[in-house]
């Protein structure tokens, strides 16, 4: 009995996350028909992160995933809060009042999607680098850049929904270099304490990548023929960038070899016999 709950924990867990996934994504289209879809931005974002923290407790266990989550929101949100007052690492910018609540200046949905995204960008990253040298450090590195693609989206659209501004606009979209590279040194450190908290676990979680995969569609379908007026330059962009990605990460995947002796090992190890 013990054998049969906690297989069925993990496929319960799989269920909910999958469940959430598919009411981010309703969320996320009604949000894009909308003509002011500020009012379920953080609806998204919260069905974001429940979603990726289901399948991170199935793949990794609750704890191990509960605490990789809280170091990357805690990381996140002391990342912007130290952004919105000195400019550093992203650059000079501030938060509108238009997404609530706030603590510090900063808007709690973001620090959820520096969680719920983080921990999709090192299981995409994870499965990319199966296929890879490197070990733990091509997953920080690639796991990075994963995450900091998700920002040629998030940032041109959160700036047109007038959740943030900049103090002196980029050349992106309004968005200066100075931001990538502020996600690129924080998407490091968010990495990092997820690669140390999760690794040696299921690596390259397939209902996390999922979830990184559904956003880079729906980001990349949202600017090409959604969002009103269209642009392009970000669709082409973050669809790239997070495509090449998941394409990496899926195609890891499917070459997995079979090892029918590890389910054996792992009843060995529980004290099982046949």
């Amino acid at each position: 009995m013990r054998a049969g709950a906690s297989a069925g924990g993990p496929r319960a867990l799989g269920a909910v996350g999958a469940a959430l996934l598919t009411a981010m994504v309703a969320a996320q289209v009604a949000s894009g028909l909308q003509a002011r879809p500020v009012g379920l931005t953080g609806v998204v974002v919260l069905l974001l992160a429940a979603s990726a923290l289901a399948f991170a407790a199935r793949a990794y266990g609750f704890a191990a995933a509960a605490t990789a989550f809280a170091l990357s929101v805690a990381a996140g949100y002391a990342a912007e809060w130290v952004g919105v007052r000195t400019g550093l690492p992203f650059g000079g910018y501030g938060y509108t009042g238009l997404l609530r609540p706030q603590l510090g200046g900063v808007p709690v949905a973001v620090a959820l999607a520096w969680g719920g995204m983080g921990l999709a960008a090192h299981a995409t990253a994870s499965a990319a680098a199966t296929r890879l040298p490197g070990g733990r450090g091509t997953r920080i590195v690639l796991g990075a850049c994963a995450l900091t693609a998700w920002d040629l989206f998030l940032d041109p659209q959160m700036t047109r929904l007038g959740l943030w501004t900049w103090d002196v606009p980029g050349p992106y979209r309004g968005v200066p270099v100075s931001n990538f590279v502020g996600w690129l040194l924080v998407s490091l450190l968010v990495m990092a304490l997820i690669d140390r908290t999760v690794a040696r676990r299921d690596a390259g979680s397939a209902g996390l990548v999922s979830v990184y995969t559904a956003m880079a569609l729906m980001e990349t379908l949202g600017f090409a023929a959604v969002f009103d007026p269209p642009d392009p330059l970000v669709a082409a962009s973050g669809g790239i960038c997070m495509g090449l990605f998941a394409v990496l990460a899926w195609s890891a995947r499917s070459r997995r070899p079979w090892r029918p002796w590890k389910p054996w090992r792992r009843e060995r190890r529980l004290g099982w016999r046949k």
